[in-house]
């Protein structure tokens, strides 16, 4: 089988809602229907600049998804998608369902007029790194994640710092 991507249809709600709980399940995040739920109303709607794709069998059955979202480059003055999960069903493993989700990524980036396709992964995601390695180069850049200030009332603060590049 040559895996055949196309946008997420209303029809794809249970078989890509069991994807994206495996998904979920790699990454070791909490089993969590409502967020399963929200995302695949975002992705089916397009909320939130969000588009899903999925990977399709001879039967139209997805057996992989790509969920990318549409994000401002103020550097370059352009607009990139940004890959935020992607996923292959352990029984099509092996079957370029990946490779297939970004190809077409790169095909709907082109068709945007989008300057990039940018994902991250898990640095011990040794699998998925081999099928990202045959296709792009990965970059030298290093992902930070900053949790959000609790409210000044919480932490006393009546004013926000300001950071310089001496601090």
């Amino acid at each position: 089988m040559a895996p055949r991507v196309r946008p997420v249809r209303p029809s794809d709600e249970q078989a890509w809602a069991e994807l994206y709980a495996g998904y979920r399940a790699f990454y070791r995040l909490p089993d969590d229907p409502d967020a399963v739920a929200a995302t695949w109303r975002w992705v089916s709607g397009g909320e939130h600049g969000l588009l899903g794709l999925v990977a399709v069998d001879d039967d139209d059955r997805p057996v992989g998804l790509a969920n990318l979202r549409r994000f401002a480059r103020p550097s370059t003055a352009t607009i990139g998608l940004y890959l935020d999960d992607l996923f292959t069903a352990p029984t099509a493993r092996g079957a370029g369902v990946a490779t297939a989700l970004l190809h077409e990524a790169a095909a709907v980036a082109a068709a945007e007029g989008a300057s990039v396709v940018r994902w991250i992964t898990a640095q011990d995601n040794a699998a998925a790194r081999r099928v990202y390695d045959a296709v792009v180069t990965a970059t030298p850049w290093v992902t930070y994640d900053l949790a959000p200030a609790a409210p000044a009332a919480e932490t006393g603060a009546g004013s926000r710092a300001t950071a310089t590049a001496a601090d």
